[in-house]
């Protein structure tokens, strides 16, 4: 790690630590009213880094999983349990959770649930759309310890992947425009290789299912904070922080091939590069939107 790294994230957790408290008390304040505010929730996602304690209770929250009337919040959280041990037990009997990994077992009971549950369904049939539920699942099962909440929020986390999907060619536009206007060599580079072709799939994947698998799970929570705050455009800052951090590395790739191996194998574990996608969105407030 060079010296402007050290220096960014020295005087980022600086920042963090000096606002934590009040961030946190802010957020209590906002999770006790008797009807949460919508809006201050998202804006909350958007503007600061949701505390580990309380996330999956504010995304469920912000997805409507749970509801804004705190009254119901314990009615409607045992009816999701329900539901998920109704599913689970389904799947069981029909004998499709036996000896596959959980994440699997949970996109059956999607499947189930969705009314797309077919008998001979096998790994080698599973389409692209069902393949990304089941990296955001894997995600989060590292993320979360509470099976119901995982299963949950990943159904809620997918749909706002399906409108990732939609935006997929204006977001190329945008990483494009970006790239080419903070560092034109190695926006060339990617560009000659096909990076932004309409038949390369590689950049749509990263960005449908916003870094899933890439980056490592406790600092990708930061990105996907942003996401369920609203932001879509968060996965074009957090590609192009990417690129950037291991520019010297992606200039010496000769195909997509490459430089798909290379970009998976950075974690970012210290946040780094997720830090600076967030302050690069926060910089360019005109990228910002809010878009559920």
């Amino acid at each position: 790690m060079n010296t402007d790294e050290r220096n960014f994230r020295s005087s980022y957790y600086e920042k963090c630590l000096i606002n934590s408290v009040e961030e946190k008390k802010s957020l209590n304040k906002l999770l006790q009213d008797d009807i949460r505010n919508l809006n201050k929730l998202k804006q909350f996602c958007m503007n600061y880094t949701v505390p580990n304690i309380h996330r999956s209770y504010l995304w469920a929250l912000v997805m409507g999983i749970l509801p804004l009337h705190k009254a119901s919040t314990a009615y409607i959280r045992d009816q999701r349990r329900e539901v998920y041990e109704d599913l689970l037990r389904a799947v069981t009997v029909l004998r499709c959770a036996d000896q596959k990994e959980k994440e699997l077992i949970m996109h059956t009971m999607w499947l189930l649930e969705s009314n797309r549950l077919w008998q001979g369904t096998t790994s080698c049939s599973l389409q692209a759309d069902d393949l990304h539920f089941i990296e955001i699942v894997r995600t989060l099962l590292q993320i979360f310890t509470d099976d119901v909440e995982t299963y949950w929020i990943a159904k809620g986390f997918y749909k706002y992947t399906r409108e990732l999907k939609k935006e997929c060619a204006k977001l190329k536009e945008q990483t494009q425009m970006v790239l080419k206007r903070e560092d034109h060599a190695l926006f060339l580079h990617l560009e000659q290789l096909g990076l932004f072709n309409a038949n390369s799939s590689l950049l749509d994947n990263w960005y449908i299912t916003c870094f899933a698998g890439v980056i490592c799970e406790t600092v990708l929570v930061k990105i996907w904070d942003k996401v369920c705050g609203g932001s879509r455009k968060i996965v074009v800052f957090l590609f192009i922080e990417l690129v950037k951090d291991i520019k010297s590395l992606i200039l010496k790739q000769n195909t997509l091939a490459e430089v798909k191996r290379l970009i998976e194998t950075i974690k970012d574990l210290d946040g780094v590069i997720v830090n600076k996608a967030i302050k690069s969105l926060q910089n360019n407030s005109s990228e910002v939107e809010y878009t559920h």
